[in-house]
């Protein structure tokens, strides 16, 4: 193997005992640098809890959402397992002995997320089918034999040969190690089922709590399979489709992409082998959805537009996602003070009494409360910027009204979303999230898509209008604030009507009204001179402008006009709250710069001004000077920037001997002399390389002693 790299070699520097230092505890690192250092303790503690609060119900409710698949992939094995043991004579007649039952299961491209599905499938097939459960992935199966030795190992907890020639290994095999063949797995399960202490160790203490059926199925999952190769994945099965008849083998596939890629990565007379069911999950853009509806914690619309922004348009991850939500929270709690009252509602109301004077001077300069100053009394607001004691007391009356503001919010949005998700051309979005998105970043009943849909319901039929409303009507049922119980009351008097609305009667009083209406058309067969004709056209035009609405078309516009009062006064923004700063994050430019990263950008701002980073004052220079004190890539990276497609080595050393020696007055002795410019050489070959591992330069076959520039400018 040859490499092209400036230089070869590998320096390994053993640290000192001494340079071990004691290393923080999570407190610690939260506590050293944030605002309002007082209550940081305090603030920790409340994150700590909050986030052990939001993941257990995050775990509960993907566990809730991957529940169904995986009890179908549940009963699959189990049916299968059934079917094995019942086989005898007539096993040939219901299916063919070689086959092998596979699940494939479709789980989305969303990969980062897939390592919980399959870890509670894990857990509940070892519980309730059977305890051989092996799961593989394609990094450690590079070739056949390593795929059954990993599975022969975690099968038999044992070490497994994987000689190719194991008669001519065999002898210098230890004890403790087993030839890697699926004869040596049916010798293995044919004892386990037999002895209960043929079970390794670890399945013997999963196994002993639950009865297991005699003879167990034997389940290889496969967790990434597109990222197999072929032609391991043609030779396992055709192997294990020889030894069917004593071994119960299950195939649990899982697909990212689509079912069709079954049949693109294995032959048909491989397929053929296989007896496969599939099973489809939830899409991850659901799973989101539920997510979010389901947080505590809450954001603003330009931090969850950043969220899921990357969750669209990089993974599809609702696993990344959450670790977003997690860093918000932090970061939350690490930069505002005041986060201090984020807790629930009593807890906050006794903290609210016991603000000291610092914290009611940060209440104090929040934009929210100085917007809510502004429209007091003049008297009021002397009292809000003199009287802490007073300040005290609002705090908590405008924290039970941003409780009371979060209470009617959601319920509100989700009706909103019910009455719009339906209609045409989806003008506030298909998700929940896009419209959560708009009602927080402003007025919603202010934008153009908010009018165009109140003009489609306005268009509804009976039917679709009532069915939506007996949705709404579902989802006040369980708000529990008053305003909610008045809208819902309101609601089901309204479909009350509905329903109680006959309209055959109004069709027919509709059409009476209309028999009289020069619009029918039966003045115009009466009539056949000009004149007349022309004076019946005009009434038609007049009756069609003064035409009297419907029953059904009154109620349906009273009712428009109902939601559209009740999102006006619930659907306001959070900024439009006194003190939501304390709840709300909002620094979507931290969580930006923290979460989608610009690596090219960082390196090059990292060497241009190394100051930023390592904060050492001996860096602080000018702009385009180049100072000695900075690390050797520093130097290198800026000398290179006034060089051309090509470097010449000998004159980049020389600049770099210059800048480095520059302060350098005393000339050294001659012995040493040579001892400092081996080093400095050193110094700079390292620094090239890397260079080169960056990818800002490289070597040339157009002149061996240049090496070739790859990027343009310098920042």
């Amino acid at each position: 193997m040859t490499t092209t790299s400036v230089s070869k070699g590998c320096f390994v520097f053993k640290p000192k005992a001494k340079q071990f230092k004691k290393t923080l505890d999570a407190e610690e690192l939260f506590t050293n640098g944030s605002e309002g250092c007082e209550s940081s303790k305090d603030r920790f503690r409340l994150c700590q809890a909050l986030w052990n609060n939001m993941k257990s119900e995050t775990e509960s409710v993907q566990d809730g959402l991957n529940k169904k698949i995986l009890d179908s992939v549940l009963e699959f094995v189990k049916k299968s397992a059934t079917s094995f043991l019942s086989r005898e004579e007539d096993w040939a007649s219901r299916m063919r002995a070689s086959e092998i039952p596979t699940a494939a299961l479709v789980l989305g491209v969303n990969v980062t997320d897939h390592d919980l599905t399959f870890q509670s499938m894990t857990n509940r097939l070892q519980q309730s089918v059977t305890p051989f459960v092996v799961s593989v992935q394609a990094k450690e199966c590079a070739a056949v034999k390593h795929l059954l030795q990993k599975v022969l190992q975690r099968l038999m907890g044992i070490n497994v040969s994987v000689d190719e020639d194991e008669e001519e290994a065999s002898a210098n095999v230890p004890q403790n190690r087993m030839p890697c063949s699926p004869s040596t797995l049916c010798d293995w399960y044919k004892t386990a089922c037999e002895k209960p202490s043929g079970i390794s160790p670890a399945k013997k203490r999963r196994s002993s709590e639950m009865e297991f059926p005699p003879r167990p199925p034997i389940v290889v999952i496969f967790r990434d399979l597109e990222a197999f190769s072929s032609r391991v994945l043609q030779d396992f099965i055709l192997i294990c489709s020889q030894y069917t008849q004593q071994l119960p083998l299950l195939f649990i596939f899982g697909i990212a992409t689509s079912p069709s890629t079954i049949q693109r990565m294995l032959p048909h007379s491989v397929t053929s082998l296989l007896c496969i069911e599939l099973f489809q999950s939830l899409s991850c853009t659901q799973h989101l959805a539920t997510i979010i509806d389901k947080f505590p914690f809450k954001t603003s619309g330009k931090v969850l537009q950043v969220l899921v922004g990357l969750f669209l348009y990089h993974d599809f991850s609702v696993r990344n996602f959450i670790k977003g939500l997690q860093f918000s929270l932090l970061e939350h709690f690490h930069s505002q003070p005041l986060s201090v009252l984020c807790r629930n509602k009593q807890d906050a109301l006794a903290r609210a009494r016991q603000l000291s004077h610092q914290e009611v001077e940060r209440i104090r300069q929040l934009p929210s409360f100085m917007r809510f100053v502004e429209e007091q009394e003049p008297q009021e607001q002397v009292e809000l910027l003199t009287n802490d004691e007073h300040v005290k007391d609002v705090c908590q009356k405008l924290l039970k009204g941003l409780r009371q503001y979060h209470k009617n919010f959601f319920p509100i949005l989700r009706c909103l979303h019910v009455l719009t998700s339906s209609l045409p051309k989806y003008p506030l979005g298909k998700q929940i999230r896009e419209l959560h998105v708009t009602c927080l970043e402003g007025n919603v009943w202010e934008t153009e898509e908010y009018e165009s849909a109140l003009q489609l319901l306005r268009l509804l039929a009976k039917d679709e209008l009532l069915t939506v409303l007996l949705k709404c009507v579902e989802i006040l049922k369980h708000g529990k604030a008053k305003k909610l119980r008045d809208a819902l009351r309101q609601l089901q008097d309204l479909t009350d009507k509905f329903q109680q609305l006959d309209d055959h009667s109004a069709v027919e009083g509709h059409v009476e009204g209309r028999e009289d209406d020069p619009s029918s058309g039966q003045g115009i067969q009466k009539k056949t001179d000009l004149f007349h004709l022309q004076k019946c056209l005009l009434q038609m035009k007049d009756s069609r402008r003064t035409k009297k609405m419907s029953p059904f078309e009154l109620l349906r516009n009273q009712t428009v006009e109902y939601i559209d009062s009740l999102i006006r006064v619930h659907l306001a923004p959070p900024e439009s709250q006194p003190l939501y700063e304390v709840c709300y994050y909002t620094s979507s430019g931290t969580l930006r710069r923290h979460l989608n990263a610009t690596p090219r950008t960082s390196i090059q701002t990292a060497l241009n001004h190394p100051y930023c980073y390592l904060q050492n004052e001996a860096l602080r220079n000018e702009a385009g000077a180049i100072s000695n004190a900075a690390p050797d890539i520093c130097i290198v990276y800026k000398l290179h920037l006034e060089c051309g497609r090509l470097i010449n080595l000998y004159d980049w050393l020389e600049a770099y001997t210059t800048v480095v020696t520059a302060t350098k007055e005393v000339d050294p002795d001659p012995s040493e002399k040579g001892k400092a410019d081996e080093i400095r050489h050193a110094r700079f070959i390292r620094a090239v390389s890397e260079l080169e591992f960056l990818g800002f330069v490289k070597s040339t076959k157009q002149k061996t002693d240049h090496v070739a520039r790859l990027t343009w400018g310098g920042c």
